[in-house]
Formats: C-alpha cells, sequence, structure tokens
C-alpha cells in the first residue's frame, strides 16, 4: 500500500474513541498505521539494496512479540496508556495486513523467508509507483482514503452541531 496507511490509521481511531475516553488514541493510531514503514530511513540511507519489507519493522512476529510484551507493562506501570497502547499496536498489525495486499510480506520471519502476498502487482511501467497506481487493487487505497475522509467530514459536522447547541 502506498497512500492508505495513515487514513486506515484513522479509521482504527474514529472506531476506538468510541470505547475508549483516552485522548491519546487518534496519536497512538496514527503513528502506529505508519510505525512499519520508519524502516524507510535505513532502507535509503543504506542505498536500497534490499526491500524494506525485509526489515524487522515489516515482521508481524516482531510486532505480536512487542506487544505481548509491553501491554502488560502498560497494564501495570500506566493503566491509562493501555487503550492507546492497544490501538498502536492493531494500527501497526493492520499495516501489515494491508502491505501483504499487493506486496509480499514476511510473516513468519524470523524463522522463515517465505514470502505472503494476495496479489502480485506485476512491473507494466518502467516506474514501480506508477506500476502501483494504475493496478486494480489500488482502488483498495482510493476506498480507504474517501471512508476515512467521509468518517472525518460526519465527525467534523457532528463537532459542529453540538458547539452550536451547546
Amino acid at each position: 500500500m502506498l497512500i492508505a496507511h495513515l487514513p486506515a490509521g484513522y479509521i482504527i481511531a474514529t472506531a476506538a474513541s468510541r470505547r475508549a475516553t483516552s485522548p491519546a488514541i487518534m496519536a497512538a493510531a496514527l503513528i502506529g498505521s505508519v510505525a512499519p514503514d520508519f524502516d524507510m530511513i535505513y532502507f535509503y540511507a543504506s542505498g536500497g539494496r534490499v526491500h524494506h519489507h525485509a526489515y524487522v519493522t515489516h515482521w508481524p512476529l516482531f510486532w505480536l512479540v512487542s506487544a505481548l510484551l509491553i501491554l502488560p507493562l502498560l497494564k501495570w506501570l500506566r493503566p491509562a496508556w493501555l487503550a492507546a497502547g492497544f490501538v498502536f499496536f492493531a494500527a501497526a498489525m493492520l499495516h501489515m495486513v494491508m502491505d501483504t495486499i499487493a506486496a509480499p510480506l514476511l510473516w513468519l520471519a524470523p524463522f522463515s523467508v517465505r514470502e505472503f502476498e494476495m496479489v502480485r502487482v506485476p512491473a507494466t511501467h518502467g516506474n514501480w509507483i506508477l506500476s502501483f497506481m494504475l493496478h486494480w487493487t489500488f482502488l483498495l487505497e482510493i476506498a480507504i482514503c474517501v471512508s476515512a475522509l467521509g468518517l472525518f467530514l460526519i465527525r467534523s459536522r457532528r463537532a459542529g452541531t453540538d458547539q452550536s447547541t451547546a
């Protein structure tokens, strides 16, 4: 996925905000939704010799083990942060699922280097970004972005209505 991770994080945060009142929910979801791509810094700094999905931040087991270690600590040390922590890890895992749609991901790393992907996007153009944008799977990204925008507009309208009636 190219453009839908952050909008997907917004959708997760909006859904989670209905159940949890922590003000950190939105920030946790947005950061978690793009956290796996922090490896892009190293990817470009190292000359891009290895696909960034091979780095540890794109290993689903890394995020699962991190959640299993960190969430109990949050519950014990900072219970007020637990909901935000859960949302952060849920958003990071959603990133993994979304990437698996049209790009290979190492779901079993570090135990296996077998790649999983639902659809292979062929290199139909000289630029790989153009190949992705003109592939049918990009419509899924557009749908996620439009859904997030619609959700944002609905929430903004409700917030404006609530303030005018107060």
